[in-house]
């Protein structure tokens, strides 16, 4: 675990605006930062900076967060990831490195120059070999795209990678998977005659290859073992290269094959990637919506193909959320995404991708596939192989939409089907929500009953005051914890932020985006990035900031002590002697002060 402390240090010492200036271009406007935002598609700038909170709001499609959700968000890093990057370009140690870690860092870090050494090794040999460039040139494939993914040749030597290594005998080239050892202890070269992939990882290492042999024999495609650098399992090729176009198009496209993803980039389609050699994994999943709304898998119509789909689909289901898209396209037989974009063109593949059978489609087909819905026990089995599935979907209103269209295949409602799987079924409508309709027992010229409009709610004060402390965190400290009433997620998480401002886990000069750092993955997380949002776009005037901070707690002791007086006079003939005495003095406050304290604005 890396330490809050260095978390919270580590956001003081970046500025944010530096951070995403170095990828998107940033325009001074006032006192905030202005662009046009990089997560979705606009031509006037709503993506703001703000140096003072440390913090980035887009205006139109409501992203937001500190330096790290941007790295997260923008560069498809994981949390820890991200934090490493931020250290990085700060010159700093992550203290998990200083310690335990130090050793991997090492390591990783020769190996990753070990693999970028042998990737130039392998670039440069593809310039001097005549069937490797035929072959690439009879795909299709040009100098320019080929020198944009960094492909190569491996020749076909049994060391040739011996040139370019300090010690061939040396146990990194194993470690890295550039060489195998035999029983005997001799060492060969792993990739031999093959054209090279180099596998990148988000920063644009190489952590791996992928070749494809240029005759004829097995295996077609070698790849890389796992390795320190590598895991199979969360990798995807072409992911670097891809992920300006994925972002600009919110669509990522998933094929089976490297040349695949190289072929679509140089026919005009660049934002695909593929699977490393196994199975669509949920973590491959969760990386890909980390940088577009939709994922697209592409696949082969045959068997074989609508399998790899059916893997790719049960690895997206708990994944899936109301906003994320799965879709799955089927070429016609004889193509894959290869042929088919060299013999029809990028807009007629993009038509195919835009009009993808949608998972819901493909999971219910599929099952239709396995049982006759004609008859009673095909309609049983039909519900049987069904309910593993939609209980596994994560996004609650396409679960339902899903279970809905499951009972109507089966001749069932909802309520039954909920009951048939052992789930508690929703309570049947009251009667009392039915429109007025004329009817027995009922004058025909009677009124409706009054529909009551919906009265403004002032939200409630702790609220208010949470609002401010995301603008002041360092007000906190100025508030008594036992003020602050627990019953409300604004109020709970008020008095976690007290909390950790008064044990100094909160510095006295933390911004908002510092501030919702340290709550990341507690009960908090939710409502303080709601909240922060809110606060981006609703400003607090400043020239009146404290005046109604101190209202508010006023009014929040008020009502402390109203809350107090009716308790206790609740329990008028019940009272201890200090209880009788506490209520005398309430009483007599409440006759010096009659009048009800004046209620605070949302402002």
């Amino acid at each position: 675990m890396i330490p809050q402390s260095f978390i919270q240090d580590l956001l003081t010492r970046v500025d944010i605006v530096d951070v995403i200036d170095r990828h998107v271009s940033l325009k001074k406007q006032g006192a905030n930062y202005f662009a046009c935002c990089p997560f979705h598609g606009e031509k006037s700038a709503s993506f703001s900076v703000s140096p003072s909170k440390q913090f980035y709001h887009c205006f139109g499609c409501g992203a937001h967060g500190s330096a790290i959700g941007f790295l997260m968000e923008y560069s498809g890093l994981s949390y820890v990831e991200a934090i490493h990057e931020l250290a990085r370009q700060v010159g700093v140690d992550v203290p998990e490195e200083r310690k335990a870690r130090r050793g991997e860092q090492q390591k990783e870090q020769s190996l990753t120059e070990l693999m970028g050494a042998a990737a130039r090794f392998y670039r440069e040999q593809l310039k001097g070999a005549e069937r490797a460039i035929d072959y690439l040139k009879r795909r299709g494939l040009t100098g320019q795209i080929a020198a944009r993914f960094g492909i190569g040749y491996a020749p076909d030597g049994w060391q040739s990678l011996q040139k370019v290594v300090p010690n061939y005998a040396d146990k990194s080239l194993l470690e890295a998977g550039l060489v195998i050892e035999n029983d005997q202890g001799r060492r060969y070269d792993r990739f031999r005659d093959r054209i090279m992939f180099p596998i990148q990882d988000s920063r644009g290492n190489v952590i791996a290859f992928g070749g494809r042999i240029l005759d004829q024999g097995e295996p077609k495609y070698l790849n890389s073992p796992e390795t320190p650098l590598f895991e199979k399992g969360r990798e995807l090729y072409g992911l670097f290269q891809a992920r300006p176009s994925i972002r600009s198009s919110n669509t990522v496209i998933v094929v089976e094959g490297y040349m695949d993803v190289v072929a679509l980039a140089q026919h005009g389609v660049p934002n695909a990637v593929a699977t490393l050699g196994t199975s669509t994994t949920a973590t491959h999943i969760q990386k890909l919506f980390r940088h577009a709304d939709r994922v697209v898998f592409c696949f082969d119509g045959d068997a074989a193909g609508r399998k790899a789909a059916w893997r790719g689909l049960e690895a997206a289901l708990e994944t899936l959320n109301d906003v994320k898209q799965v879709a799955f396209l089927f070429l016609p037989d004889q193509h894959d995404p290869d042929t088919y974009v060299r013999e029809f063109g990028a807009d007629a593949f993009t038509e195919q991708v835009a009009n993808a059978t949608p998972l819901t489609e493909f999971l219910l087909g599929e099952l239709a596939g396995e049982a006759d819905l004609s008859s009673a026990e095909g309609r049983a089995r039909y519900a049987h192989e069904a309910k593993p599935l939609v209980l596994r979907i994560g996004a609650g209103v396409l679960k339902l939409q899903v279970l809905k269209a499951v009972a109507k295949r089966c001749a069932l409602d909802e309520r039954e089907l909920m009951q048939a799987w052992g789930l508690t079924p929703p309570p049947p409508p009251s009667r009392t929500n039915e429109p007025w309709r004329k009817g027995k027992g009922r004058r025909d010229d009677a009124e409706p009953p009054a529909v009551r409009g919906p009265r403004h709610q002032p939200r409630p004060l702790e609220a208010n005051l949470l609002r401010i402390v995301l603008h002041h965190p360092a007000w906190a400290a100025r508030l008594p914890v036992d003020l602050i009433p627990p019953g409300s997620d604004e109020g709970r998480a008020l008095i976690a932020i007290i909390d950790a401002v008064s044990v100094g886990d909160l510095g006295n000069k933390s911004a908002m985006g510092t501030l919702l750092e340290h709550f990341r993955h507690t009960p908090h997380e939710l409502t303080l990035t709601r909240m922060c949002a809110e606060q981006a776009e609703d400003v607090i005037d400043e020239a009146v900031v404290e005046t109604v901070f101190h209202d508010t707690v006023h009014a929040l002791h008020a009502k402390a002590l109203e809350d107090e007086f009716n308790r206790l006079a609740a329990r008028a003939g019940e009272l201890t002697p200090d209880e009788r005495k506490r209520y005398a003095q309430l009483l007599q406050q409440k006759k010096r002060n009659p009048k009800p304290q004046p209620k605070v604005s949302d402002s």
